[in-house]
Parts: structure tokens; sequence; C-alpha cells
């Protein structure tokens, strides 16, 4: 009887030990860091400081392409990106300062399968874990991601769940750049 509680108090020890180091390291899937977080913070404080609740801008990049964004203040950024097949409405628009009624027609009449959009819970960047206040989103064309650590929900492997959030937060971290130069009145348009 002795010798199989001494079997087994070490597959315990070692079992809890795994447990341990992994809580202390953190799970290597979910250690990536958002390149986008200091962005979303930095256009937070440069919305409050312009007392913008919206914004938008052209990409200079692609001229059909615009992206604007819905700020709620300390809580969520809902920021969308697409082509428009009418740009010179919306190019119009962002001169007007027009910044939500823009979001609005990126968001209802955009290009179809062109829309990248993003709600930032939280307005800290895209994080690959649910926050305090949810999980972050990114929609792309028709895929889907809710990026609360689960990717056996979302049925991704977790490849597919890590390559998502890459993406994600690459595209995401542009977009806000784009309206980060905007605020800071060194946007195009």
């Amino acid at each position: 009887m002795r010798t199989s509680l001494f079997r087994v108090g070490p597959r315990l020890t070692m079992a809890a030990a795994v447990v341990l180091l992994s809580t202390i390291a953190g799970d290597p899937v979910l250690a990536q860091n958002s390149k986008s977080a200091a962005v979303a913070k930095e256009l937070c404080q440069s919305l409050d400081a312009a007392k913008l609740d919206a914004i938008a801008a052209a990409d200079p990049s692609d001229p059909s392409t615009f992206v604007a964004a819905l700020y709620f203040q300390g809580s969520q950024l809902l920021v969308v990106s697409a082509k428009y097949s009418a740009p010179v409405l919306l190019t119009e628009k962002i001169k007007n300062k027009d910044y939500r009624d823009i979001y609005i027609d990126l968001s209802s009449a955009s290009v179809a399968g062109s829309k990248n959009f993003v709600i930032d819970t939280g307005a800290d960047g895209i994080s690959q874990k649910t926050g305090d206040s949810g999980p972050d989103n990114w929609e792309k064309g028709t895929h889907q991601v809710a990026f609360d650590g689960d990717w056996k929900k979302a049925k991704l492997s977790e490849d597919q769940y890590m390559k998502a959030y890459s993406e994600a937060d690459e595209q995401y971290t542009k977009m806000l750049l784009l309206l980060l130069a905007q605020v800071k009145g060194k946007g195009s348009a």
C-alpha cells in the first residue's frame, strides 16, 4: 500500500509542477504581445484631447479604401476599414469632418467582401483572450473571430487562432495609425 502511494506521489508532484509552471510562465499560445495596444492607447488619448468620439481617414495606399472609428471613452473602439464605391463622397465628408457619417457608410454600404471590422473592447488594442469587459472581435469579409483565448470554441486549431490573431492585430494597428495621423492633422483628404 505504501509503495502505491509513493508511486502516485511523484506523479502528482510532477502534475502540480507543470500546472505551477504554466501558471507562472503563462500559456505560450497566449504570450504573444499586441502590436495594437500602444497605438490604441495613443489614439484614445488623442481623441480625448481633441474632444472627438469619431474619426475617419482615407487610406493613402488605396484611394477607394477608408477607415473610420467610433470611440466610447474608456470602454470601446469600433473600427471599420473598407472600400467604398464612391470615394469622392467620403473624401468630401472627411474634409467636412463628418466622421460618424463615414463610419456608418463604411459599415453599411462598403464594397462587398472588403470590410475589416474590429470591436476593441476596452479600447486597449486587440488581446488574445477575454479581458475584464469581454473579448475583442475581428471580422474580415465573412470570417469572424472572438479573441477569448478559446480557439476550440471558434472551431479553429491553435495555429489557425494564432494566425488570425496576428493578422487581425497587424491590420488593426495599420487602421489605428491612419486614424491617429488624421487626429493629429497629418492625415490625407
